[in-house]
């Protein structure tokens, strides 16, 4: 009875395990025993709360599990959540986990997730305490082995040849002779030195690299816009536009060509303005761009060697330099790229740190609708319950009753109101006697200013020095003359009196030489002494 109660700690096991603790009680059921050893938990143990298990077991589960990578079933997909984020499940023949991928990180997937899939997911094991489960939290998505690959690859290429992209009546001859050769390649790899060299090596032409990434996020977009870039070109601009194009990548597997796949690489391909060869991979790599082209080249240098005619054969040890250097380069990024993983899982990303909340966040907006009927039902309850009471209170009754203590006051508000009238009204008017008083001692004063100005203006006028018997002498021109001298001067004067003006001619004044009158040309004649 004792080690049934738990009282004996002489194990670090619990005392009890669910289920298995209640089976042995009923089996004991002849010997009953107290009902605090029945439910009695150890006192020294500790005392959790349901965030902080749940914070715990976060912990713990991350620190076990970093990055994984899990391969499974899609199940559950239904397109992008309304905030942009994927919610779904990945399965297999015994479990099931569920799988979130971020806005952010949904749009640089190569390959979208697809009800019934299998893929190979990369990310990171974590819980969401408020569901009590744990999920991972995808950073990367691939199908699952190269026959899924070859699945999608065999699915894209049946839609694009129903359209027409890849009929033969499509295919151009190319130039025999180009004048300029437009490449469309990585600028850091060995495919653009082969091309380059073969060229160089069999007929020199001016050549034009577009350089793209070949492999990676976003590799799919540039080698496609770099097609349109150069059907876009003038023919006779300042940047020549090639007469041939080679769309080049080095070998790989179909994860790495993949980019040469996508729908925006073949149709670029078959609108392309200018005939285009497809040199991706070796001989045994076809992707769909080389049923697009107008050619396709089993390699890189086959493109060259197509692309001009033939002069001389490519140097066997540059090329060997160049595939060396490429390949220390690429474990040298690679070794790089490792080293920043390794940071990066030191430093929590902003998506980690916001996982909890942007998922309770698609919660909440999941429980808003009802939250919002809910309080719509609550406002009519709300709007019932004061119509009744203004049924019980009507305005009707409210405002009789308004009249009735109106009618109780009777007619004193109209006294008092009309005693303050008649108050105002004899200050209004003392205040108007008091301004006509103003008013009329402003005007006699304004009245007696103007008088005098009157007066003064009478004195300064010469009209009235006129008046008193003077006379204004002026010349021929107007100007008033001061001086006999300037008198006899003038000759000609006007004398302008009190009622008018009076022209006259001084005595003694010199006579006006008047200008002499010329006669018509006559002959000449000697002058005379006496003239």
């Amino acid at each position: 009875m004792t080690r049934a109660g738990g009282r004996r700690q002489a194990a670090p096991r619990p005392a009890f395990r669910g289920a298995g603790h209640a089976a042995s009680l009923a089996g004991m059921s002849a010997s009953p025993l107290p009902a605090s050893l029945a439910v009695a938990a150890p006192a020294n143990a500790p005392e959790w709360s349901v965030t902080e298990l749940a914070a715990a077991l976060k912990r713990t589960l991350e620190d076990a599990f970093g990055h994984v990578r899990l391969r499974g079933e899609i199940s559950g997909y239904r397109g992008p959540h309304s905030s942009g984020h994927a919610y779904f499940s990945l399965k297999d023949g015994g479990a099931k986990i569920d799988a979130v991928i971020w806005k952010g990180t949904l749009a640089r997937l190569r390959h979208r997730p697809k009800e019934g899939l299998e893929v190979v997911a990369t990310g990171r094991i974590t819980t969401f305490p408020g569901k009590s489960a744990y999920q991972i939290i995808i950073e990367a998505l691939e199908p699952a082995g190269a026959g899924a690959w070859m699945a999608l690859l065999e699915e894209r290429r049946r839609l694009l040849a129903a359209e027409g992209l890849f009929d033969a009546a499509r295919k151009r001859p190319l130039p025999y002779l180009p004048r300029v050769v437009g490449v469309v390649t990585s600028p850091t790899g060995a495919v653009i030195r082969d091309i380059l060299h073969r060229l160089e090596d069999r007929f020199p032409r001016p050549v034009l690299v577009w350089p793209v990434r070949v492999q990676g996020e976003g590799s799919a977009e540039e080698v496609a816009a770099a097609i349109r870039g150069f059907s876009a070109l003038a023919p006779d601009g300042p940047i020549p536009r090639p007469d041939v194009l080679i769309v080049a990548r080095g070998g790989g597997s179909i994860e790495d060509l993949w980019s040469f796949n996508e729908e925006i690489v073949v149709r670029a391909a078959a609108e392309s303005a200018i005939p285009l060869i497809s040199a991706v991979g070796h001989e045994t790599d076809v992707t769909l761009i080389d049923h697009a082209a107008d050619r396709r080249a089993p390699t890189p240098t086959g493109a060259a060697e197509m692309a001009v005619p033939v002069r001389l054969d490519l140097l066997a040890d540059l090329d060997g330099l160049a595939r060396r250097h490429a390949a220390a380069l690429a474990r040298s990024i690679e070794r790089r790229r490792s080293d920043l993983r390794g940071l990066a899982r030191v430093i929590p990303s902003p998506e980690a740190l916001l996982a909890v909340k942007r998922q309770r966040l698609d919660l909440a907006e999941a429980r808003l609708r009802p939250a919002l009927a809910e309080g719509a039902r609550t406002a009519q309850r709300r709007l019932a319950r004061l119509l009744q009471a203004l049924a019980r209170h009507p305005p009707a009754l409210r405002l009789a009753r308004a009249r009735e203590r109106f009618a109780a006051i009777d007619h004193r508000p109209r006294h008092a109101l009309e005693r303050l009238v008649a108050v105002r009204s004899e200050r209004l008017n003392g205040l108007a006697q008091r301004l006509a008083q103003a008013q009329d001692r402003d005007l006699e004063r304004r009245r007696s200013r103007f008088a005098g100005a009157a007066a003064l203006f009478d004195s300064l006028n010469y009209r009235a020095v006129l008046a008193r018997g003077y006379a204004l002498v002026l010349d021929a021109e107007g100007r008033p003359l001061a001086e006999a001298e300037a008198a006899r001067a003038a000759g000609r004067i006007t004398v302008e009196f009190q009622d008018g003006k009076v022209a006259a001619v001084v005595e003694g004044a010199p006579p006006r030489r008047a200008a002499a009158k010329r006669g018509p040309a006559g002959p000449a004649r000697q002058g005379s002494l006496f003239d």
